[in-house]
């Protein structure tokens, strides 16, 4: 696809905005995904070059945490590797669904992560006991990993969660965990939506360029203001979008509801 000057602009500032947010609350994937798909990019081109450019900026999360001996490599390499399966499974699955199907699926998909992302509960700093085992927390991991190479918007907050409520880890343990496992997922499908040809690099190397100033602009921001009020203007603007591509009155979901 051939995108004009202006396109790509608006594109790379909605990967700066996605970024800042996402570095405060995480799912900027709820903004870019439906960005990309109102400019008229296929859903599957959308999922990977979306893709790329998060990949950026969670590498450069990760890599921070990495640096300042955070990450419990030993005891998360079993859950890395369930990352990548999943992630693999995910992201090769999407590839070989109905175009039509999946742009009828991706606007319910986006209204439901934003419900979650309303509702979710916060969570505590402090350590717990873990509720399941390596076994499980590998088969967790890889779930998460799965829809993550399928969709991904959420994949942060699901692991997250899934790391404070079941892997008993503290809330700043749990999200520097989760940008490692969200790496992997996010290397690992990529790379899958690279041999597919899925991937728009023209306008996925500037909105990954701005996914990680946006990034490092939301983290000093959170860490000098807070992240309050954020998740409910995510979820505005993600449902706004989300309106704009239920507006096409060939949009799948449209027809099947007689909307």
């Amino acid at each position: 696809m051939d995108f004009g000057f202006d396109i790509i602009a608006i594109l790379t500032l909605v990967a700066f905005v996605a970024g800042f947010l996402d570095a405060m609350a995480g799912g900027g994937g709820l903004l870019t995904i439906p960005a990309l798909m109102a400019f008229g990019v296929p859903p599957v081109s959308a999922i990977a070059t979306n893709k790329l450019q998060g990949t950026f900026g969670t590498g450069s999360a990760f890599l921070t945490f990495a640096r300042k001996g955070h990450i419990d490599f030993p005891r998360f390499r079993w859950p890395a590797i369930g990352a990548l399966i999943g992630a693999a499974g995910g992201a090769y699955v999407l590839q070989r669904v109905d175009s039509g199907f999946l742009a009828g699926f991706i606007p319910a998909l986006l209204i439901a992560m934003a419900i979650y992302f309303l509702v979710a509960p916060k969570m505590s700093d402090v350590d717990r006991h873990s509720r399941i085992g390596a076994v499980g927390l590998f088969l967790v991991v890889a779930t998460i990993g799965f829809y993550d190479g399928f969709f991904g918007p959420g994949t942060g907050s699901f692991f997250t969660t899934a790391l404070v409520a079941l892997g008993g880890l503290g809330l700043v343990r749990a999200i520097a965990h989760t940008k490692y496992l969200n790496f992997c997922t996010n290397i690992m499908s990529l790379a899958v939506m690279i041999s597919g040809g899925k991937v728009l690099w023209a306008v996925g190397l500037p909105m990954a360029v701005a996914s990680v100033m946006g990034n490092q602009a939301g983290a000093h921001v959170a860490m000098r203001f807070g992240g309050k009020g954020v998740r409910p203007l995510l979820v505005l603007m993600s449902l706004a979008l989300t309106v704009k591509l239920l507006s096409n009155p060939a949009n799948p979901l449209r027809i099947m509801l007689h909307i």
